[in-house]
């Protein structure tokens, strides 16, 4: 793969970044080595910025990096302090290096800004725990950290990059769109779903994602998800939904509108938040005409078209509430309201230090990228240092830079980078020797030029590529080193020597430790999150045709086949004990006469469903006395987002047609389902039929075989193709529940055009690297 090629406003970024750079490293080296005598101080005062300004990709604006960059200088000098002490023995160095390279690599799960600052913390370990042992210049060496950092910072605040707009104005701009788009014809059903597409965090500067633990953070990113659910639903009304006169919608329409309009407002100005229960009662009233016309005589009743359009109306203002609470936790910081359903909210009345527990305790597994990442990253490091200080190479920290800087999250990647820096080290190898033999000890040209070789360097290198850095770099580090303690022609040999050494080392982790990178676990993820949320569909399902609102097999690890529940099964028939478990637990308990229990809404023989619909029921209030778990769901959903988000960073594999993106929307669909429809969906009517029932029971186990088709696709293997009786042409023309069959012929609708995304394509599909720039996967 090509390197890519930067837009303009990127140009003048990394430009801006260079002189930054460059001048910060300067105005610390030169008045410190020339004008003190000082050199350890003077070096640490060149490599501070370097490494905090070049090497670490802080993401946000001026004043967002310096922020972090002040935050960042404690744990810069404990960390720099470490490394000055263990270089007394080798493994010492080893040992702190691979506790040091996992904890600051797996910092990554508190968002992009952590993720940024990593690799600048891992270089001060890794330039102070090489020999020489000389704890006695460890002043010098904190002092210089010091000034090299604060003067990056004073830079950054005085040339600034443009900041971008905030995450919380992005959703207010949605906010406006949906706001127009409620009046008919308002808005053109493309426009509001690219109005959405804005929000998903892959079309965000990484600054600006709301990806931390904390409430904020979390009600922001939920909030993005119900605002974009909501646009796509005023689109999918736009095209489906006769534009006829119905009052009862138009009302609870134009009450959307107007909490879309106050929450945008309150987004940017923290004032006048919407009047709290405003929407919730106009749903109130809107479900009781939905009621009343429910339970009207079968010819009184209106036809099933307006029936689904009020279904969609209802289930838009429940997205319009969902973007309510959050905007209210995430301005706020904590509800003023009460949060429900809470177990959609589950995060709003915990601490923040639970919820960053319950992040690290998340990522802890092997299945997580992030912690994948954090185990190649430490082992790798740990073995350079041990390389380096076993055969005693000279200036050994470039070994480790070569393992932190070259090494990529796959296999394939690494080895492409490793070739370019190894062919750009040999080359600019070749001009530093014949530098550093030209112009001998001559210190004062050295002086003169290392200013515009950095540069040139900071600038060029990442417009150029990985091979061109390399070069610029090597010159960069003859002339500062000439500087500091005479040097010959074989300080590009010992470069050299350590850079390959480095870029093998690296290579090797990337082929023992997950080769693959996100690749095949995004495909597992994927497969996993599916199937978890497609238990879901059936144990919904139920909850809509029993009146009571009872859900069997609808807990995690349970489904629904061929019109039984059973425990989902492992490929080959074998369940795991946790599953085995979890089914013990969620038996029928057995009557009095020792036989099993009725289940609970079941209907004995000879039963009829009752003429008079439920009470109108709202999210949190009664309904559903035993809803669907959807907390297993909730958890694989954030392991497959990250395993998503680290793909998009990787080479576009044999495999991009894959509509990652719908497969996340489709689990979020069956997840706010499990949610919604047993508290807020219309029981059955009176004059149900059979075929109703069995209609969108038939529907509900085709979802859920075509999920695991799916999901073996996903995995590699080769299923039997499911048979789709699904057609919006065999819908009964009497609902049982118009609610669930809105809910049923979306996600069938979802799950096309994931299966399609994954069929192979008829002819060869167009390059993924145009001309000019590679783009992302279209996921």
């Amino acid at each position: 793969m090509a390197d890519v090629i930067p837009t303009g406003q990127e140009r003048a970024t990394i430009v801006r970044r260079a002189v930054r750079v460059a001048v910060a490293a300067g105005a610390g080296f030169y008045p410190l080595l020339y004008g003190a005598g000082l050199p350890v101080m003077a070096l640490y005062a060149l490599f501070a910025p370097i490494a905090v300004g070049l090497l670490s990709p802080v993401p946000g604006s001026g004043r967002q990096r310096a922020s972090v960059m002040v935050r960042a200088l404690p744990p810069a000098l404990a960390l720099a302090t470490l490394g000055t002490l263990l270089a007394v023995d080798t493994w010492a160095a080893v040992g702190g290096m691979l506790v040091v390279g996992f904890l600051l690599a797996f910092a990554a799960v508190g968002g992009p800004r952590p993720a940024g600052v990593g690799p600048g913390l891992q270089l001060f370990y890794i330039l102070a725990c090489f020999p020489p042992y000389a704890p006695d210049t460890l002043a010098q060496r904190l002092s210089g950290l010091t000034i090299g950092i604060l003067l990056l910072t004073a830079l950054e605040l005085l040339l600034p990059d443009p900041p971008a707009a905030p995450y919380r104005e992005r959703v207010a701009r949605a906010l406006d769109e949906a706001a127009r788009g409620t009046a008919p014809g308002g808005v053109p059903p493309e426009r509001l779903r690219a109005a959405g597409a804005l929000l998903r965090l892959s079309a965000v500067p990484p600054a600006e994602r709301p990806a931390g633990a904390g409430r904020r953070d979390r009600a922001f990113e939920q909030s993005g998800r119900a605002v974009r659910r909501l646009l796509d639903q005023l689109a999918t009304l736009a095209e489906t939904s006769p534009t006829g006169t119905d009052p009862a919608s138009a009302a609870l329409l134009d009450r959307v509108s107007r909490l879309c309009t106050t929450s945008a407002r309150f987004l940017r100005t923290g004032e006048d938040p919407p009047v709290p229960g405003a929407l919730e009662a106009a749903m109130r009233e809107f479900q009781a005409e939905r009621v009343r016309q429910a339970s009207a005589a079968p010819g009184e009743r209106p036809p099933a078209e307006a029936e689904r359009r009020h279904s969609r109306v209802l289930a838009l203002a429940e997205s319009a509430r969902m973007v309510e609470i959050t905007t209210d936790i995430g301005v706020h910081g904590r509800p003023t309201e009460p949060a429900l359903p809470r177990r959609l909210f589950w995060y709003a009345d915990l601490s923040t230090p639970r919820l960053w527990a319950r992040r690290v305790i998340g990522n802890a597994t092997f299945r997580s990228v992030l912690f994948q990442n954090a185990v190649r990253t430490a082992l790798g490091l740990a073995a350079a240092r041990a390389v380096a200080g076993s055969l005693d190479l000279s200036h050994g920290f470039w070994v480790l830079l070569a393992v932190l800087t070259l090494g990529r999250t796959t296999a394939g990647a690494t080895w492409q980078a490793v070739r370019r820096a190894v062919a750009g080290n040999a080359a600019g190898a070749l001009v530093a020797g014949a530098l550093l033999v030209g112009l001998g000890p001559h210190t004062d040209v050295y002086a003169a030029l290392l200013a515009p070789v950095m540069l040139i360097a900071f600038s060029l290198g990442p417009l150029l590529g990985v091979a061109c850095a390399q070069a610029l770099f090597t010159l960069v580090v003859a002339t500062a080193f000439a500087q500091i303690e005479p040097v010959t022609w074989r300080l590009s040999e010992a470069r050299m020597i350590d850079v390959v050494t480095g870029s093998v080392i690296g290579l090797l982790c990337g082929l023992l430790a997950w080769p693959a990178g996100a690749r095949s676990e995004v495909h597992r993820a994927m497969a996993d999150l599916l199937r978890t949320c497609a238990d879901l569909v059936p144990g919904t399902t139920e909850a809509l045709l029993k009146g009571a609102g009872a859900v069997p097999g609808g807990m995690p690890g349970a489904e629904v086949r061929g019109g039984q529940a059973g425990p989902r099964t492992r490929p080959g028939g074998s369940r795991s004990p946790s599953e085995d478990a979890r089914s013990a637990s969620h038996r029928t308990p057995e009557g009095p006469g020792g036989g099993a229990r009725a289940a609970p809404g079941a209907r004995p023989e000879g039963s009829h469903t009752s003429p008079h619909p439920p009470p109108p029921v709202l999210p949190g209030e009664g309904g559903s006395q035993v809803a669907p778990q959807t907390l297993p769901g909730v958890h694989k959903l954030r392991l497959a987002e990250a395993a998503y988000a680290q793909y998009r960073t990787e080479t576009p594999a044999e495999d991009t047609r894959a509509d990652w993106h719908a497969m996340l929307i489709a689990a979020n669909h069956m997840l706010l389902g499990a949610h919604y429809l047993p508290r807020f969906g219309l029981r059955p009517p009176a004059d149900a039929t059979d075929a109703s029932a069995a209609w969108a029971r038939t529907t509900a186990r085709e979802a859920v075989a075509e999920v695991d088709r799916i999901a073996a696709l996903l995995t590699g293997a080769a299923p039997e193709p499911v048979r789709r009786r699904t057609a919006a042409d065999d819908r009964p023309p009497t609902p049982l529940s118009v609610d669930l069959e809105v809910w049923l012929v979306s996600l069938d609708q979802q799950l096309t055009r994931i299966d399609a995304s994954l069929a192979p394509p008829s002819q060869p599909p167009p390059p993924v690297t145009p001309p000019g720039r590679r783009t992302a996967p279209p996921g």
